[in-house]
């Protein structure tokens, strides 16, 4: 079989390097991948959101399955561009429709859908840029702290949350002014959860679904959860507070709820779904859909699963997802993430990165790096993800600092708090 992985990043390298083990695995293809996704496969130089020559991809390689890895090529509607061509519409793509990338896509749609499928999450108004008056009465009306999220996809970083009523309203006016583009021409305000945050997984068919291990990422730029929001500074999965009581809480009331809602609302959906969720004293409420898998969950996650991945894709595009079981590794994985110094703002790429043949007994991820003559060098803000894979959190913990401490790249920072908040 071969297979057509479209992306990039860590988690790119991380589900590249799971589907290279599967025997059921012919050729392997990553487009545009990276350094890392080179030594498991072969990098085409296409551009995901380029569909043409994706299909021309696909035809000419005799690729069998494709898998999208970013959330963008989904949302602009690969999987439709796909379904609509004569050459490849038997093609399966693992990553939903364009009715369904709205779950991520925009943030209205997925509060909406919650609402509409009795899925718990926070309280919340949407507006528009002609009724600021509006949105900052409302604002004034809830306890700090202050959410606001740009309905559409901001790599990331849409979401503001503020202890001070007039900076909540200068982030206001910042996202009807155009920070992020057409991204944030609406803006979702929402009341606060406090809790502790946890990334749970699905891998669906339609129909049915099978859970992947969870995890919880680490979000803030600054150590004890500070700072600028980045793309993720590290991961840990299992999460200990995630018991078998806790997990039939989230399968009950969201999981389920939510594979059956897309199927009344009549939306198609083969692939992953993503779920950002909030552990309130013990219940489980949804802060936000995505519609891949996360980044850097994924380093974290993958690692853990047992089962043949390409096995668990083939049956996602047949529907016959029911037939399989997914089994899990025990072992804990922690993912500490090297980013570029000035990140998630104004950073310098092109920086040479060395000792990455110097680290043993870790699964080396790269993020954002690319070949520059002979040499590795950094080419985002998150370059490289380090997962240690042990029988305890601290032993996988030391794993990956371990590691942290020997791969070298000029302004180098990275989080030494990660997995605290779980011990």
């Amino acid at each position: 079989m071969n297979i057509l992985l479209l992306g990039s990043g860590g988690r790119e390298h991380a589900l590249a390097w799971k589907l290279a083990q599967s025997p059921k695995l012919n050729k392997l293809y990553i487009a545009p991948g990276n350094p890392g996704t080179a030594s498991v496969g072969v990098n085409l130089n296409v551009d995901p959101l380029n569909f043409e020559m994706v299909k021309q991809a696909v035809i000419e390689k005799e690729i069998n399955i494709v898998v999208v890895g970013p959330e963008e090529p989904l949302v602009k509607g690969i999987h439709d561009s796909f379904l609509i061509d004569e050459r490849v519409k038997h093609i399966p793509v693992i990553g939903p429709t364009k009715q369904g990338a709205m779950l991520e896509g925009s943030k209205d749609f997925a509060k909406s859908f919650m609402v509409r499928h009795n899925i718990p999450t926070a309280a919340y108004q949407t507006f528009t840029s002609d009724q600021l008056v509006q949105a900052k009465s409302f604002l004034k009306g809830l306890k700090p702290p202050y959410v606001l999220k740009a309905d559409g996809l901001a790599a990331g970083k849409g979401v503001v949350i503020s202890n001070i009523i007039t900076e909540a309203y200068e982030t206001l006016e910042e996202f009807f002014k155009g920070k992020f583009g057409d991204a944030s021409k609406k803006v979702v305000i929402e009341e606060f959860l406090k809790g502790i945050e946890l990334s749970v997984f699905v891998l669906t068919d339609g129909k049915s679904y099978v859970i992947l291990p969870e995890a919880k990422d680490y979000k803030r730029i600054g150590e004890g959860d500070t700072g600028l929001n980045t793309g993720g500074m590290g991961a840990i999965s299992p999460v200990p507070f995630a018991d078998k009581n806790f997990m039939k809480k989230v399968e009950e009331r969201i999981i389920s709820p939510t594979v059956n809602g897309l199927i009344k609302d009549k939306i198609d959906y083969k692939g992953f779904i993503f779920i950002g969720l909030m552990n309130v004293d013990g219940d489980p409420y949804v802060i936000e859909y995505n519609v891949r898998m996360g980044d850097p969950e994924t380093e974290a996650v993958v690692p853990r699963i047992e089962s043949d991945l390409v096995e668990l894709f083939e049956a996602t595009g047949q529907g016959t997802l029911s037939e399989k079981k997914i089994s899990i590794s025990s072992k804990v994985a922690s993912t500490v993430i090297l980013v570029s110094g000035g990140y998630p703002e104004a950073y310098e790429k092109g920086k040479k990165i060395e000792g990455l043949n110097k680290v043993f007994d870790i699964l080396l991820f790269h993020a954002g790096t690319k070949t520059d003559c002979d040499s590795i060098v950094s080419s985002g803000g998150r370059v490289i993800a380090l997962t240690g894979l042990s029988e305890t959190m601290e032993d996988s913990l030391a794993k990956s600092y371990k590691a942290a401490s020997i791969v070298e790249f000029e302004g180098k920072y990275f989080r030494r708090d990660i997995g605290k908040d779980l011990k």
